[in-house]
């Protein structure tokens, strides 16, 4: 088993892989992953290294939390620490978001990780105006004091959600879009969460794959992936698909950053070095739906640094092409 880079993730006080895995996948909204296909790609990471699973009680209805507990159940070696969401097993308004259901939602996670304590529960994207909600606060304290959870944190859509929950003094980390093509957090959010020991989880590190330079003009996404059917926001946020930025810009931006990668190195490991080197980042959490995703992603942990004229390039590369492109919203 490889040893990689470990951070401390914000309040928990918990260390995590600098590269983890993002679950999604493994649920649903990304095409059919065979059962089989999803735990090796489970053991695959662990195998390079990862210590950190980031997953949700709505991916695929609790698919993806049943596979992880199935997983380290047979696995009881694997140090893994796990973070799940919820919140989005019911409509979303500020209403809903109340401590009988945060119980019943923590009791589900429980059953299907296999755990009596969640390491750490995210707010799933909720309506802005649950951060300003101290009675939701006090119900994650409760959930804390009943040791259902060890921690909680927040997944955020905007920069302007990050900086409200980064000042709630109970909150552990907060979980972004951050990559070459979103880099609105670098801003204030990072520096904000630095400052008071929150942690940062970067998610859609590779602009739903764009950031891959796989995919061309022609290429056609199944059904039943996001990619197909959430281009404009129809299902969930905009933001969560190619980073919230049309498909044609998308393209053309990522032809140009697969030219800025190193000899030797994918765009995908690029970006993923990007990410890992910004100040505050505790992890990134890509995507895999194979084996070699998986231990490739987890392989970027021990690339060199990008020198900086290729982060200058980043910087320019986005200044001119998708600052412009992304939602004022982002």
């Amino acid at each position: 088993m490889i040893r990689m880079e470990q951070r401390v993730l914000g309040r928990t006080g918990r260390e995590v892989s600098v590269v983890g895995l993002g679950t999604w996948q493994l649920g649903a909204d990304w095409g059919d992953v065979a059962e089989s296909d999803a735990l090796a790609v489970l053991d695959a990471s662990v195998e390079s290294g990862v210590t950190f699973f980031d997953t949700a009680d709505v991916y695929g209805d609790g698919r993806s939390e049943r596979l992880i507990g199935r997983y380290l159940k047979e696995r009881p070696d694997a140090e893994v620490f796990v973070a799940t969401k919820m919140g989005r097993r019911a409509e979303q308004l500020p209403e809903n978001y109340v401590l009988d259901n945060f119980r019943a939602w923590n009791d589900r996670s429980r059953a299907h990780l296999g755990v009596d304590t969640l390491d750490l529960v995210q707010l799933h994207c909720p309506p802005s105006p649950v951060y300003a909600s101290d009675e939701v606060f006090d119900a994650l304290d409760t959930l804390v004091a009943e040791e259902r959870i060890a921690a909680y944190a927040v997944s955020v859509e905007t920069c302007a959600e990050a900086l409200t929950a980064i000042a709630r003094p109970g909150v552990a980390s907060v979980q972004i879009i951050l990559n070459p093509f979103r880099t609105k957090p670098l801003e204030e959010v990072l520096p904000a969460a630095r400052a008071a020991g929150v942690g940062i989880i970067a998610r859609v590190p590779l602009a739903s794959g764009l950031l891959t330079g796989k995919y061309t003009k022609d290429t056609v996404f199944a059904a039943d992936d996001h990619r197909a059917y959430n281009r404009h926001g129809e299902a969930f946020d905009q933001g969560e698909t190619f980073s919230g930025v049309d498909y044609p810009t998308g393209l053309a931006a990522a032809a140009e950053f697969a030219r800025l990668a190193p000899a030797g190195a994918t765009p995908a490991a690029t970006a993923l070095r990007w990410i890992i080197q910004q100040p505050g980042v505790s992890s990134v959490i890509p995507g895999a739906r194979s084996v070699e995703q998986a231990r490739a992603n987890s392989a970027a942990a021990a690339s060199e640094p990008l020198p900086g004229p290729v982060l200058d390039a980043v910087r320019e590369l986005y200044d001119r092409r998708l600052r412009a492109a992304v939602h004022p919203r982002w």
